[in-house]
This record gives C-alpha cells, sequence and structure tokens, in this order.
C-alpha cells in the first residue's frame, strides 16, 4: 500500500541528506501516517483509514462525518 494519506494527500517528498562534511545525498521524508480504525456511527459500521497526524486533527475538529462526506464526493471509496 502508497504511502499516502487519505485525507489530506500527504506523500514522501525528497530532499538532501547533509553530512558533517557537507557532501549531499538524495533520502525521502516520509509522512507521519497511523493506520486508524473509527466508528462511523450514520451508517453503524467502523472503518480503517490510513491517515497523517494533521488529518488525525481534521478529523477532530470537522466530524468523522463530514471528511468521509468530502472523501466520497472525490471519488474515494470507503
Amino acid at each position: 500500500m502508497a504511502r499516502v494519506c487519505q485525507v489530506t494527500g500527504k506523500r514522501p517528498i525528497t530532499g538532501n541528506k547533509v553530512s558533517h562534511s557537507n557532501i549531499k545525498t538524495k533520502r525521502r521524508f516520509l509522512p507521519n501516517l497511523q493506520t486508524k480504525k473509527f466508528f462511523l456511527a450514520e451508517e453503524d459500521k467502523w472503518i480503517t483509514l490510513k491517515l497523517s497526524s494533521d488529518a488525525i486533527r481534521t478529523i477532530n475538529k470537522n466530524g468523522l462525518y463530514s471528511v468521509v462526506k468530502k472523501l466520497r464526493a472525490e471519488g474515494v471509496s470507503i
């Protein structure tokens, strides 16, 4: 499964690893992803989402059902 947040769309980015002697080599910065299970009360079922910590805060602020409705409107199957 890809390292992509289902809500925010965050994905790995590339950059340079810089050593003490200032030699630069390519590296990847991975997003802070968590696999989280939520109970969707409106549909009386559990859903599992792969989320960044930023997306978990968004769900806490806006509510799970509104976030799921927005995802389904964009065409994501949940």
